[in-house]
This record gives C-alpha cells, sequence and structure tokens, in this order.
C-alpha cells in the first residue's frame, strides 16, 4: 500500500513535468502575476497631464506651474488648443486636466487680494479627479505661504465634465463592458475548439468539404455573437438599473466591438493551437484575461505604472478597447478623436486573427 502510494506521487510529478504547458501554468504564470500586481496595482494618483491656460505670463504665474510638477503629481504643458476647444483634449483622451490662470493672477497677489483659479477636469475617472484636485488645492496652499508667509486667499473654481457628480460606478461599468466582451469570447472560443480535437469531432469537420474560411468562420461567429449579447446585456442593465449616461452613439460602440472581436477571437484561437486539453486552454485564456484587465487602465490609471510597464500596456488591445468603451460612453467621443484606437484594434485584428488561423490550418492539416 505504502509502495503504491509513493509510485502514484511519482507517476504524477513526472506527468506534469513532461507536460511543458502544465510547466508553464505551475510555475511560470504565478510569478507573472505576482509581478503584474505588484508594479500595476497602483492606487496612487500620479503624472496627471495638466494643460495649463496662462493668461497671466508673469513670474509669478510661470512659478505656480512649476510648482504644479512638485512630487510628480501633475505633468503640466502649454496648452495646445483654444480655451473654448478644450473639451477635445478630454474627448480624445490626450489631457486628464486644464488649469486656467487669469490675466490679473500676479497682480492681485501683489496686492494681497483674493483671486481664483479655474479647474477643469475630466470626471470619466471619479476617484483619479477627486484625488487630483486635492492635490492642486494643497500646492495652492503651499504656493501662498511661499509667496508671502501666510496662506493667501486664492481659490479654485472646478468644472467637472462628464461626471459632475463623481460617480465611480460611471467609471467601472464601461470598463466591466470592456472586461466582459474580452473574457466571454477568448475562453469560449479555446475551450470549444479544444473540446473538439479531445472528442474527435474536430477531424471530422477537417475532412468535409468545407473550406478553411467557413469551418473557422462557422466556429468563431457564434462565440462572437455571444460575447456582443453579453455586452448589450451589461449595457443595458448600466444605462437602466445603474443610471449611467450613453452619450454617444451605440451604433459606432457596436461597429468597433465587432472590430475588437477580430482579436478576441484572434486570441481564443491561438491559444486552441498550443493546448491539448480544455483545462490548458481555460489556464491561457484565463492568464491572458487577467494581463489585459491589469494593463487596461481598468483599476487604475496607465500613467500611474512604471515607465516600463506603461510600453508593456500597448500591446494589450484591451486598453485601446477600454477607452473606446468609455470615449463613448462618457464623453460622446466620435470616430475623429478615436482615429488611432480604431487603427490600432484594427492592426491588432488583422495580425492576432490572421496568424492564429494559419497556425490552425498549418496544425489541421
Amino acid at each position: 500500500m505504502h509502495r503504491a502510494f509513493l509510485g502514484l506521487i511519482r507517476k504524477e510529478f513526472i506527468q506534469v513535468f513532461r507536460d511543458r504547458n502544465m510547466l508553464r501554468i505551475v510555475f511560470a504564470m504565478p510569478i507573472i502575476q505576482l509581478l503584474l500586481f505588484g508594479y500595476v496595482v497602483n492606487l496612487e494618483v500620479k503624472n496627471i497631464r495638466l494643460d495649463v491656460y496662462d493668461f497671466d505670463q508673469s513670474r509669478l504665474s510661470r512659478e505656480f506651474v512649476s510648482s504644479t510638477k512638485a512630487g510628480g503629481y501633475f505633468s503640466p504643458t502649454p496648452a495646445a488648443r483654444p480655451l473654448f476647444d478644450l473639451e477635445r483634449n478630454f474627448q480624445d483622451a490626450s489631457r486628464d486636466m486644464a488649469v486656467v490662470i487669469p490675466d490679473d493672477f500676479s497682480e492681485r497677489i501683489a496686492r494681497k487680494e483674493s483671486v481664483t483659479i479655474g479647474l477643469m477636469a475630466d470626471g470619466s475617472d471619479a476617484n483619479a479627479t477627486s484625488i487630483g484636485s486635492g492635490y492642486l488645492a494643497q500646492i495652492v496652499q503651499k504656493f501662498s505661504r511661499r509667496v508671502h508667509g501666510f496662506e493667501m486667499p486664492v481659490d479654485i473654481k472646478h468644472r467637472i465634465l462628464y461626471n459632475p457628480e463623481a460617480q465611480s460606478v460611471y467609471f467601472m461599468v464601461p470598463g466591466i463592458v470592456a472586461t466582459l466582451l474580452t473574457m466571454v469570447t477568448v475562453m469560449l472560443t479555446s475551450m470549444a475548439i479544444v473540446r473538439e480535437r479531445e472528442g474527435g469531432t474536430l477531424e471530422q469537420l477537417l475532412v468535409t468539404p468545407m473550406s478553411g474560411i467557413t469551418l473557422l468562420a462557422g466556429k468563431l461567429v457564434p462565440f462572437g455573437l455571444l460575447g456582443l449579447f453579453e455586452m448589450s446585456m451589461a449595457l443595458t442593465v448600466g444605462v437602466l438599473w445603474f443610471g449611467i449616461p450613453f452619450a454617444g452613439s451605440p451604433l459606432l460602440l457596436l461597429v468597433l466591438s465587432a472590430l475588437y472581436l477580430l482579436t478576441t477571437l484572434g486570441m481564443g484561437l491561438f491559444f486552441s493551437t498550443v493546448t491539448t486539453t480544455q483545462q490548458q486552454a481555460m489556464f491561457f485564456a484565463w492568464f491572458f484575461s487577467i494581463f489585459a484587465i491589469l494593463t487596461s487602465g481598468f483599476f487604475t490609471p496607465i500613467a500611474n505604472m512604471p515607465e516600463w510597464m506603461q510600453y508593456i500596456t500597448y500591446a494589450n488591445p484591451m486598453r485601446f478597447f477600454m477607452s473606446i468603451v468609455r470615449g463613448i460612453m462618457m464623453k460622446g467621443s466620435g470616430p475623429v478623436e478615436l482615429l488611432g484606437e480604431i487603427y490600432t484594434l484594427a492592426i491588432f485584428g488583422l495580425v492576432v486573427l490572421g496568424f492564429s488561423a494559419l497556425r490552425f490550418s498549418k496544425r489541421a492539416a
């Protein structure tokens, strides 16, 4: 009995170490996920992209702008667009906040009179907006004390766009929509094809008169439709139950979601070619989903991540789809504002799906 027990344990270890896919799952994935969580999940808000409209252009106003760089909380840059066109910076997600310094800023401070600074913010991320506004208030207080030795009456007039009540659910629901579409399509596609292979039915399909393109389309389209249905349900619940505003075009979101499906279905197809069991396919799909969610800006802003990690996020298609969903739903962004994300998703989709289809056809052959 004792010898049989030890023999069984030895057999299981031998099977694990012979299976390269299982070795990757057991040893590599936990380490990679630990690194992801350690570097990516950072609730501190830094590197807030700040547009500066300095109408005073004085020494004091430049000192104030320079003081916002302290601590790395803000990255101020002179405004490139006119003030009346400021909102486009938020719609295309190129800026997070904008500060407006009046033309009598230094004059009022010299006379020790109260002065008002304007602050406009992209409120789609309620947490980052709230923390950023608090940072700026502290910077204003420190600047006043440094200039005159006591706190000057400098007020900040806030204007929060897209989410004036700072409700976090407005930020989370669009992210959940993108997450659902990603996880459902990747997992269903990878596991379903492996299940066909395990059951021996895939070989039967391969010997039918159907062309390879027809076979792949027949396997992938149902999962794409299921993903769009799941996304539509989540959108309906978010809008009707949580009262999430839908400022943009539902048709545009549907079209761009279909474009994003080229990538997620392609990833599921790829996982089906590198795995032999449903368990392995599930682990690969789950790992990809975790990586995609963490590096998409769903929980924490990408600007908070280490610089080298920010470059890695460009390899994550969900990052660009997340911007699309939030941009259309909360900001009413159109194709012009989302042009960069659209081009990127098109490239991702063609490359990933094309490579996976080629690999699948070669393996099937």
